[in-house]
C-alpha cells in the first residue's frame, strides 16, 4: 500500500480551520502529523484570535492529533517568517512535505504563504480554496459544528456580536459588507464542537475587551480596534 504524503495543519481553531480539517480527514489523502498554532508567548494566547493556550490544548486533545505551537513576541512579520522558516526546516527531516491552510479567497494572503513555504521547500494545500463562503458556513452548520465568536473587528460589527454562537440567525444578521465566513477580518471564532471532535470543549463566556489598533489603519476601513471575548476554560 502506497504510504500517505505527511502533512502539517496550520490550526488556528476557528471554524475555517475546523471545516479544512474535517474535509482532508474525510479524504483521507493525507497524513496529517500533526496541528500547527501560532501564540503569542507573552500572553499565551492565539495570535488575532486572543484564545487562551488551554483551550487550544483541549481542542487538539480532542481531536487526537499532536500540536505543534510556534511562539512570537514581537508580533512582526520578520519574527513570524524567521520562527516558521526553522520550525518548518526541522519538521521537513522528518518527512513533511506540504502544510494545509484553512484559506478561502484572500489572493495575496495564499500568495505569502506559498512564497515561504518554497523558501523551505514546500508546498501550501487550501481544501476550501475558492468555494462559495455562503455555502461553506451552511455545510459547518449542516455538519453540526459549534463556534462561538471570540473576536470582531469595530469597523463591520460590534460589541453585541462578540461571545454569540454562529448560527443561521447570526449569518442573516450580518451586514452586506460582512463576508459571511469573516474571511476579510472581519470576525474570528472558536470550535468546541464537530465531528472532528471526539468530546466538547467546555467553557464559560467571560468579559468582553475592546483593543484599540496600536497603529492607524491607511486604508478604507472604519477599524478603530476589536471586541474579543474572554472565554474560559471550564
Amino acid at each position: 500500500m502506497q504510504q500517505k504524503e505527511k502533512v502539517i495543519f496550520c490550526w488556528s481553531g476557528g471554524k475555517d480551520s475546523a471545516l479544512a480539517l474535517y474535509t482532508v480527514l474525510q479524504e483521507n489523502k493525507y497524513e496529517v502529523i500533526a496541528l500547527l498554532t501560532t501564540l503569542n508567548e507573552q500572553f499565551k494566547r492565539i495570535s488575532m484570535h486572543g484564545v487562551r493556550e488551554e483551550l487550544l490544548d483541549k481542542q487538539a486533545e480532542s481531536i487526537g492529533l499532536p500540536l505543534i505551537k510556534m511562539y512570537v513576541n514581537e508580533g512582526t512579520n520578520t519574527e513570524y517568517e524567521n520562527t516558521m522558516e526553522a520550525l518548518l526546516l526541522e519538521y521537513k527531516k522528518q518527512g513533511i512535505s506540504k502544510i494545509i491552510f484553512g484559506d478561502i479567497f484572500l489572493e495575496d494572503l495564499r500568495s505569502y504563504r506559498e512564497n515561504n513555504l518554497a523558501k523551505v521547500g514546500l508546498t501550501a494545500e487550501f481544501p476550501l480554496w475558492k468555494r462559495d463562503t455562503k455555502d461553506l458556513i451552511q455545510e459547518f452548520l449542516k455538519l453540526e459544528f459549534k463556534t462561538i465568536t471570540c473576536c470582531v473587528n469595530d469597523g463591520f460589527l460590534n460589541e453585541d456580536q462578540v461571545g454569540v454562537l454562529i448560527n443561521s440567525d447570526f449569518i442573516e444578521s450580518l451586514p452586506v459588507n460582512v463576508d459571511p465566513c469573516g474571511e476579510n477580518g472581519e470576525y474570528h471564532t472558536f470550535c468546541f464542537e464537530g465531528p472532528i471532535f471526539k468530546k466538547t470543549i467546555k467553557f464559560s463566556v467571560g468579559e468582553k475587551i475592546y483593543k484599540a489598533l496600536e497603529i492607524k489603519n491607511s486604508d478604507t476601513t472604519a477599524t478603530k480596534g476589536f471586541w474579543f471575548s474572554e472565554l474560559v476554560p471550564d
